[in-house]
């Protein structure tokens, strides 16, 4: 190592027989020798936030999804898309909502599947359900009241990926069905896997749309930490205390037997 450079020397050595002690054949040795800078430039890529989503479908016309992170559940004021990507700590609530737009009246929209992923792609794993079906999977979901039936709002408890993953894509499966007619899978709510073989009749609903948002960035929070380094404190007191109680005992055993050793007898002579 020197001031700007960090250097790693190795040697290659061949042989035939990784069980033979000697060899009276000619080896080939390389020497080699890596260097790095010590300073350097890194740069670090990201999706910024996702655009609306808009689709023209036959029976429905020109519609738009829009997936946005609020602040709170009151859903008045959503976050600003410059500040992607957004910051949270883990056990945060994170409030979502998911809005449709359409110039047909009569329709409602319906999330049938919400996942999450490391990644902006929901064929790679891991991934996490939480919403399947049309059901709540993740026990943190709370799905809040909606102000139309063209909108859906609903929380989770922040968290992280085990592994070298530091951030979190929101993912979910959208569609917009007929209000009122029971053939539509929004009628349906949440079902079965073995109980979604239902036809699409007429235009009675639309077909399911993928819509993602994020990236969302994890880190632990301080109050965890600070209990980490209370814990350590306590820890390290107790075991001082009983490193104390043993060099007590310790030293107690060591007076005694030094007691027992000064003190000594001798018999006295026959003639006495």
């Amino acid at each position: 190592v020197d001031n700007e450079t960090l250097f790693f020397e190795n040697e290659i050595t061949t042989y035939e027989d990784a069980k033979d002690v000697i060899t009276r054949k000619h080896l080939l040795e390389v020497q080699f020798c890596c260097q790095y800078p010590k300073r350097g430039n890194v740069t670090l890529g990201f999706t910024v936030h996702r655009d609306n989503k808009t689709i023209v479908e036959k029976g429905f016309g020109m519609f738009t999804y829009n997936f946005e992170f609020f602040p709170n559940n009151l859903y008045d004021t959503m976050v600003n898309p410059s500040s992607y990507p957004l910051q949270y700590e883990v056990g945060d609530k994170i409030y979502m909502q998911i809005e449709a737009s359409s110039s047909v009246n009569n329709t409602e929209l319906f999330v049938e599947s919400c996942s999450a992923s490391p990644y902006d792609n929901p064929s790679y794993q891991p991934t996490y359900s939480i919403i399947e079906n049309g059901c709540t999977v993740d026990p943190t979901v709370v799905i809040f009241p909606k102000s139309h039936n063209k909108e859906f709002r609903f929380s989770i408890d922040a968290f992280k990926f085990i592994g070298l993953h530091d951030q979190v894509y929101i993912s979910c499966s959208v569609l917009q069905c007929e209000i009122g007619n029971p053939n539509t899978r929004s009628s349906k709510g949440c079902v079965a896997p073995n109980h979604q073989n239902h036809r699409r009749r007429r235009a009675i609903e639309t077909g399911v749309h993928f819509i993602s948002q994020g990236p969302l960035r994890l880190r632990s929070t301080p109050e965890s930490e600070s209990r980490v380094t209370g814990l350590n404190l306590n820890m390290a007191f107790i075991a001082g205390c009983l490193l104390a109680a043993v060099g007590m005992i310790c030293g107690v055993v060591m007076i005694h037997k030094f007691k027992k050793v000064a003190v000594q007898y001798q018999p006295l002579p026959t003639t006495e």
